[in-house]
Parts: C-alpha cells; sequence; structure tokens
C-alpha cells in the first residue's frame, strides 16, 4: 500500500483494473484506493504481468501492507526453468526490490501520486507551519510550533499480538467498545483485524454487551496543528453523570421493512472526521447579509464572453472566494491552527473548496497560495479542481495543506448554513442562496429608498479557542464590504 500522504495509515482496495495473468504497462491504471483523504487510482510503477493479486477489493490495509507481484516485462525462460533477470537492473532498481530468482516488484509505498506540496517560498507574512501531509526538506528549518521529529507520536499501525496488526481506527473501536483484540478473527492480510471484524464483533454483543465509551474517551487521540492523530492518555471522568460522562444507547437496529444502505468508505471518513472535529473545537458561528449588486452587474455583462473565452462559468463562489483570500490578509488568525498552547498563523492563504460528489460523499480540493491569485485565476482552479474531484482525478498534493475552507451550499437555495470546521483549520464560511429581495438605499439627493438587488447570507463557522466573536465578526464585515464595493469589472 503507497504512503498517500503523510497522516494517511491505511486504505481499503475499491477495485482492482488488472487481474492475475494481466499484462500491465508502466503508468496504466493498476487498481483504486479509497483513504480517508481521497479517492486515487494507482498506476503501476513498470511493465509487466500480475502474478499475483494478495489484497481483494474492499479489503482495508494498513500502508505498506503488500498488495500484488508483478513480473518484470522482458525476462525469459532459462535451461534450469527459472525466469531470467534482463528486466532486473533497469526496471526492478527504479521501481522496487527484485525477489529471489523470479524478478517481481513489489507494490509497496514506492508509488506517489504527484509530486509533494511544496514547503519553501517567500510569503507576504512569515511563514508558519501548514497542516499539510508533506515533510520539509531535510535540512530545512524547523516549523514554528511543530513537534521535533524524535518527539512526534507514530502513524503506522502497531502489533497487538501474534499476526495482529490494528490501525488507528481499528484500535480505537476495540477501545470504545471494551473488546479484547485477541478474541476477534482477522480477516485482514495476515491475519489482520479489520474494520469489518471489529462491526461484527460489536454486533455480536448485541445490547447486553459492554457499553460504549463515553465522549470524553475519545480523548484519547487528540490532533496536532498538522493534522497528525495521537494516542495520549484519556482524560479523568467527571465525579457525577453529564453530557461528558452519559451512558450511550445501543446503536439503532433495523426492522422489518427498513432499508439498510452500508456506509461508503468515503461516508465512514466523513462521519468521523466530523464527529472529531465537533469534539476537538469549539464551534460558534457569525453570519452577515451580503447585497450583491454589483457582482451581479459584472456577470450579467460578461458572463457570454467569459465562458466563451474560458469554458466554464463565472459564478458567486468565485467573488466570494477572492474576498475572503483578501479579507484574510487583514485577519490572519482565522487562517490559523491551534497548537500546544498557541496559535500557528499560516503563512499562505491555501484555500479549500467542497465539492460534493453527486451526493456519494465530500472531498475539499485546496487552491494553493491563492493570494498570489485574482478573480480569474481562482476561478479557473476552483473549477478545474472540481471537475477533477468528480471524475476521481485528484492527487494527495490537490487535497492537502488547506488553511481555510469555504462550501457552497447556495445552489440549493439555503437561507443559513452552519458547517463543521475542517481540522485542523478553525474556520469555515458556508454561502447560501442569493435571492432577489427589496433593499434600502440611499439615493443621490440624501433621501432614501427602496430598490430590489440579489441578497445573500454568508455563515462563518469558528473555533472559539482561536478568536473571540468580535475578531470573527470584524472579517465577515471586512468580507461583505469587499463583495459589495470592490470594482469587479477592474479584475476581469
Amino acid at each position: 500500500m503507497p504512503q498517500l500522504g503523510e497522516t494517511v495509515t491505511e486504505g481499503t482496495i475499491t477495485k482492482w483494473h488488472k487481474q492475475v495473468g494481466d499484462v500491465v504497462a508502466e503508468d496504466e491504471v493498476l487498481f483504486e484506493v479509497s483513504t480517508d483523504k481521497v479517492d486515487s487510482e494507482v498506476p503501476s510503477p513498470l511493465s509487466g504481468t500480475v502474478t499475483e493479486i494478495l489484497v481483494r477489493e474492499g479489503e482495508t490495509v494498513a500502508v505498506g501492507s503488500r498488495l500484488a507481484v508483478v513480473g518484470l516485462a522482458g525476462g525469459g525462460t532459462s535451461k534450469d526453468g527459472q525466469e531470467g533477470a534482463t528486466a532486473a537492473s533497469s526496471a526492478g532498481t527504479a521501481a522496487g526490490p527484485v525477489v529471489g530468482p523470479e524478478p517481481v516488484v513489489e507494490l509497496e509505498p514506492v508509488v506517489e501520486l504527484g509530486p509533494a506540496p511544496a514547503t519553501g517560498g517567500a510569503s507576504r507574512r512569515s511563514a508558519q507551519a501548514l497542516p499539510a501531509p508533506a515533510r520539509p526538506p531535510t535540512g530545512g528549518p524547523a516549523r514554528p510550533g511543530a513537534r521535533p521529529a524524535d518527539q512526534r507520536p507514530p502513524t503506522a499501525p502497531v502489533q497487538a499480538g501474534p499476526s495482529k496488526l490494528l490501525s488507528p481506527v481499528v484500535r480505537r473501536l476495540i477501545a470504545e467498545h471494551g473488546l479484547d483484540p485477541a478474541q476477534i478473527a482477522g480477516s485482514g492480510s495476515g491475519g489482520r483485524i479489520t474494520r469489518d471484524d471489529v462491526l461484527a464483533a460489536i454486533g455480536r454483543q448485541g445490547p447486553g454487551g459492554p457499553p460504549a465509551a463515553p465522549p470524553a474517551a475519545l480523548s484519547t487521540y487528540a490532533e496536532d496543528a498538522r493534522g497528525t492523530y495521537a494516542e495520549e492518555a484519556p482524560a479523568a471522568a467527571p465525579a457525577s453523570l453529564n453530557a461528558y460522562n452519559r451512558v450511550e444507547s445501543p446503536a439503532p437496529r433495523a426492522s422489518e421493512g427498513d432499508t439498510v444502505v452500508p456506509f461508503s468508505n468515503i461516508r465512514r471518513r466523513t462521519a468521523e472526521h466530523m464527529v472529531r472535529s465537533k469534539h476537538t473545537s469549539a464551534h460558534t458561528m457569525v453570519a452577515v447579509e451580503v447585497d450583491y449588486a454589483g457582482v451581479e452587474r459584472v456577470r450579467q455583462a460578461h458572463k457570454e464572453s467569459f465562458k466563451a473565452a474560458h469554458g466554464f462559468n463565472l459564478t458567486y463562489l468565485a467573488f466570494i472566494a477572492r474576498a475572503v483570500v483578501d479579507a484574510l490578509e487583514e485577519w490572519p488568525y482565522l487562517n490559523s491552527s491551534v497548537g500546544e498552547d498557541e496559535l500557528i498563523v499560516h503563512g499562505e492563504v491555501n484555500l479549500g473548496v467542497a465539492v460534493d460528489l453527486d451526493f456519494e460523499g465530500l472531498l475539499v480540493p485546496v487552491v494553493h497560495r491563492a493570494e498570489e491569485k485574482r478573480l480569474v485565476a481562482l476561478a479557473r482552479e476552483i473549477a478545474s479542481l472540481a471537475s477533477r474531484a468528480r471524475s476521481k482525478r485528484l492527487g494527495m498534493d490537490d487535497i492537502s495543506g488547506g488553511t481555510f475552507t469555504v462550501t457552497n451550499a447556495g445552489s440549493f437555495g439555503t437561507f443559513i448554513t452552519v458547517p463543521v470546521i475542517n481540522q485542523p483549520q478553525v474556520a469555515i464560511l458556508s454561502t447560501d442562496g442569493v435571492r432577489k429581495r427589496p433593499v434600502a438605499v440611499e439615493l443621490p439627493d440624501g433621501s432614501d429608498g427602496i430598490v430590489v438587488h440579489p441578497v445573500g447570507n454568508l455563515v462563518l463557522s469558528w473555533d472559539h479557542r482561536a478568536v473571540d466573536g468580535s475578531y470573527a465578526a470584524a472579517f465577515m464585515a471586512e468580507v461583505r464590504d469587499i463583495i459589495q464595493t470592490r470594482d469587479w469589472a477592474a479584475e476581469l
């Protein structure tokens, strides 16, 4: 299993594009993998023949696990029946280890989906630690607020007895439900316990089984500023029963006539991430009403020529994103992460844009260094990322390193949407529906009048650990004023 990001510890094989005996060309798609970050197609690192497939579709395995064996192309057959190694010196050395007399390549963490995100470069502010799953170059300067390498907790699965590899998710489920891993039969590669094995064991417990751990036990996994979850000692339970120390009821069971829809991998990961975010951040929200009259005049005047020139529509989202990026330059504490007794203010604005995958899941691709892009460049990159997200053509660098997120539900005509913060960020902004409404305006002669303008709400969910309400409100006022007063035609 390739290392698809620093914080990714396991992945689910969703589809094999080749079967045993099939010939695969270098860079041809070999299989598809789903992680908590992205669904990706993984190419073969060399040409050859698939001789073994070791992990079935639907199975979740840890990073570093053997997935398949590909015999190198060009290997002949010698008189003693052993395959030759004519291609081993060229293809084998570059793509993977050569094993035994038969030259093969094991698909281990040597396959990378695109280059790692850059960590250097100048910025208008002093560059701080980004929550991107990319290690800094060897010998580079230490990032403020980051743990030293020898103090960072490992993210790889740990050994829990003979052939019992436990991934972080599996380990947490076992701890929360008071299970003994020695009593769970592993169906994974080499007897590894998978998530499905644990869920089956939980189901066998029934309503009379051990109660789930209270929410306070979730603190055994704490998130640092880089998005890495590390195990730590659980917090002491309160003395009395309250919201942080309650006995949870058993999970609902399907009744006759109900339809059971199993969670997909991306649905399951999203659910875990959202619950973790609610447990981590002190969520608060603030909303402002925005008059889009100036934006609408520019959109109507340029929409046909813009689409003809660029191939996509000029939407409200591009204008909002541009205003958000500029406002973050003035209110940078919302472009940050909460570290260990500190606020890590990021030196770049890496803007995440939530993309719905036809109601099947959600991905947040990232516009890197958005502060360097004007309206057209932002609109073009947002459209490109959304298109590639829906066609599963995103790499890890496309979804890593976000420092602030925008989510757009406005196309459905929503009034107020309160989003959940995308950890380890401290704020996320939601756009809502734009409708024509009567608005009071000041006329040139100083009197007031009523006009009809397109109006909509913007909502900010923010982490009260990072800033207070006045700071968040001032940021939203800045976003509103930029949208309402900027000469947008000049940017087109």
